[in-house]
């Protein structure tokens, strides 16, 4: 496994191996590595013949009073997950190599970024689609995954690189959970072992959504409403949002009908986390 940590050397392993005829997977991650980045590499691998790990902690992305600064950076810890997952590169800048001059240059996608997420993090994913579309540029792949926990970005950024005719294909992964439900993520390490527990609620609540479209309940605010209740039986989760929303459109729907994102983001304790499920009435 090689790593990189300037666009220039990234770019001469990247050559290489597209002079040799493989097909170039890219995993963009901001590092602190867990089972839903392994599961993510691992599709990667299937589908790729050359696969790189960007481990990159974007500033751009974080709104003001956000956990940058106290972001987890276990670099060492993740490059030996990358070197036992059968990663063939890992590409690890700096911010001054990615953003070496003030950035005036930005990347908007209008109208999906605005609803869920975009409501309480102003200006998040200006970073995100910007940083994505370095990526794009700097390692120029074939395929780039994301996983379905970030639902909204993933959907961001495949419809980015629609519109701007990017030559790659976003492939959405499943989202991968702990034990009690819990979708994996960095931010996981905020909790103690109690709020982890509490944070079961999450995926509770979308079971229930689950349930309630299987008995045939079509009325989405009827839904919400029994998804708060099992959320407010834990005092620690503080609810920022509770949405079923049009899966391409991602505007709040009144009844269930075609493929739907029924999406939730909450705060327990220092962590804000954020879970969804993908439901297609039409099957």
């Amino acid at each position: 496994m090689e790593a990189a940590e300037t666009i220039q050397s990234i770019r001469s392993l990247i050559k290489a191996a597209r002079d040799s005829g493989k097909i170039i997977g890219l995993v963009p991650t901001m590092g602190a590595l867990h089972v839903g980045h392994i599961s993510l590499i691992e599709a990667a691998r299937k589908k790729c013949d050359y696969v790189v790990v960007s481990i990159f902690v974007n500033p751009t992305q974080f709104v003001p009073g956000e956990d940058f600064e106290k972001y987890p950076r276990p670099f060492e810890n993740d490059l030996d997950i990358c070197q036992k997952a059968g990663v063939d590169a890992v590409f690890a800048p700096s911010p001054e190599q990615m953003y070496p001059v003030e950035n005036i240059t930005w990347v908007n996608v209008k109208k999906i970024t605005e609803p869920l997420c975009g409501q309480f993090r102003p200006g998040h994913f200006q970073g995100v689609t910007t940083i994505c579309t370095k990526l794009f540029n700097i390692v120029a792949p074939d395929f780039a995954f994301f996983g379905q926990k970030d639902a909204q970005q993933a959907i961001v950024i495949r419809r980015m690189s629609a519109d701007l005719n990017m030559p790659l294909e976003v492939v959405i992964c499943p989202t991968v959970r702990e034990s009690n439900g819990l979708a994996v993520s960095s931010r996981n390490k905020y909790l103690s072992e109690q709020q982890k527990k509490d944070a079961a609620n999450i995926y509770k609540s979308l079971q229930k959504c689950q349930q309630m479209i299987d008995s045939g309940v079509k009325n989405t605010s009827e839904i919400i409403d029994e998804m708060r209740k099992i959320l407010q039986q834990v005092p620690s989760i503080e609810i920022e949002y509770i949405s079923i929303v049009d899966a391409d459109t991602l505007q709040n729907i009144e009844h269930f009908t075609g493929k739907v994102l029924t999406a939730v983001a909450v705060r327990i304790g220092p962590a804000r986390l954020i879970d969804n499920i993908l439901l297609d009435t039409r099957e």
